[in-house]
């Protein structure tokens, strides 16, 4: 199996496909597939791309972590698994959620070397009552697939999406629910509790072209708080999708496949 060893970790990852690179990073307890599953449609017409899909520490088969205390250190993990796949190269970066979070810490470190960013549902404000969140709330449900659940399947596929089919069952359970399952929760809750990061990220301007999808419904973390740091982003997209919670990658696929074409196709022009 693919291990880069870096400083703090030995970080798991997979690689699919030649070409210009684009480092995915998923969110915060699931791992890789996340991202691998909604981003791999949007290369069957166009596969001249090297994707990098990484399992953050604490989450998916990454190990030999435990020195990681913080967000910082998480950062800097990731930026040394980047400098070890793709040293001295240009890049694109794409983070969902959490990962989110740690692409635009990114972003600040290696700004002149990434040609664009895909920022999914992602973390603004790391204090979770600091946020501004709608209450959740279920905006379809397919009562007759629903039946066919446990109650405890009821119960966490109800929490954790607003739009209720098998579909989106199957696309969660596969692509979510699946790296939850190995998650180290021990870890996770340390990192927490040091969740911020000790400098100020959004102090920056990043020209290249730029893409932000936000669910209407996501009451994880929001989509007003990302309008704080729009402005960073004169070249950005900034889509806000109704009948979307913070899977709004599985709730609007259409869109969210479009949006991402789309991005790739403003990359290709900016001259990356």
């Amino acid at each position: 199996m693919p291990y880069c060893k870096v400083k703090n970790a030995n970080i798991y990852y997979e690689e699919i496909g030649k070409g210009k690179p684009i480092v995915m990073i998923h969110g915060f307890t699931p791992d890789h597939r996340l991202m691998s599953g909604c981003m791999e449609p949007i290369f069957e017409d166009n596969p001249d791309w090297r994707r990098i899909y990484l399992d953050l520490p604490g989450m998916g088969q990454t190990k030999d972590y435990d020195q990681i205390c913080n967000s910082d250190d998480m950062l800097e993990a990731v930026i040394n698994f980047i400098e070890t796949l793709v040293p001295n190269q240009d890049y694109l970066i794409a983070g969902e959620s959490y990962g989110g979070y740690i692409t635009r810490g990114i972003i600040n470190r290696h700004k002149d070397r990434i040609g664009g960013a895909a920022l999914i549902c992602p973390l603004i404000i790391p204090e979770h009552k600091r946020r501004i969140l709608p209450e959740h709330f279920v905006v379809h449900c397919d009562r007759e697939f629903m039946g066919t659940l446990s109650e405890e399947q009821i119960s966490d596929f109800s929490a954790n999406q607003v739009v209720l089919n098998e579909y989106n069952w199957k696309r969660y359970s596969e692509e979510i629910v699946a790296g939850c399952k190995i998650a180290d929760y021990d870890f996770l809750s340390k990192i927490q509790r040091n969740y911020g990061f000790s400098t100020n990220i959004d102090k920056l301007v990043f020209d290249k072209p730029t893409v932000f999808t936000l669910g209407r419904q996501d009451a994880v973390v929001g989509y007003i708080d990302a309008f704080r740091i729009l402005e960073n982003y004169p070249r950005a997209t900034f889509a806000v999708l109704d009948r979307a919670g913070h899977n709004l990658q599985i709730e609007q696929a259409l869109l969210f496949e479009s949006l991402m074409r789309e991005w790739l196709e403003r990359v290709t022009e900016f001259g990356f």
